[in-house]
């Protein structure tokens, strides 16, 4: 990665909380900030309610006063032993600050509890900076799609598709999130 972990965000300061419906509204505003075509708040509430499909959302202080705000979110399901990031963003401006790295954490250890033994995505080729995070995490390339991911003015960017093995003895060991 390209950080340091002098810009890290205080893992103390940051909460990981289950997610569902309720979270809808500010997962598509982030998801609008960092995705085209990006998925509506309805799209989401239907996908966090789907057998399978589990959610979590990060939360940070800020500011000295007031509520901690939603700054990063992942979904995930699991079918089988198998488990899929389906989406995962983070709030532009607090990127490569860790915040991603615990959102992957967080749904692999998730989707290992619910019986999940690898886990896929895609990530766009063109995306250095979520590539390092995966790759940090373990992810190693099992496959490509050519010009999957349309970009409005530019040519099409291939979709790598990653893979991880997962413990199944990191969910015993592990309580909660």
């Amino acid at each position: 990665m390209t950080s340091g972990p002098e810009h890290r965000i205080d893992s103390k300061l940051i909460s990981l909380l289950w997610a569902e419906g309720e979270a809808a509204a500010d997962i598509a505003r982030l998801h609008r900030s960092l995705f085209q075509p990006a998925w509506d708040e309805a799209a989401i509430r239907d996908l966090v309610y789907q057998q399978g499909v589990q959610a979590l959302v990060a939360k940070v202080r800020l500011r000295d006063t007031g509520p901690p705000i939603m700054v990063g979110f992942v979904v995930g399901r699991v079918a089988a032993d198998e488990g899929e990031i389906l989406t995962l963003g983070v709030m532009t401006e607090l990127q490569r600050r860790g915040i991603g790295l615990m959102l992957v954490d967080g749904i692999a250890r998730a989707l290992t509890g619910a019986g999940a033994t690898r886990l896929f995505l895609e990530v766009a080729a063109d995306n250095p900076g979520a590539i390092a995070l995966y790759r940090d995490r373990g992810f190693a390339e099992v496959g490509r799609r050519r010009g999957y991911y349309a970009r409005p003015g530019r040519p099409a960017a291939d979709a790598l598709v990653l893979e991880k093995r997962l413990e199944q003895g990191a969910a015993r060991r592990t309580a909660g999130l």
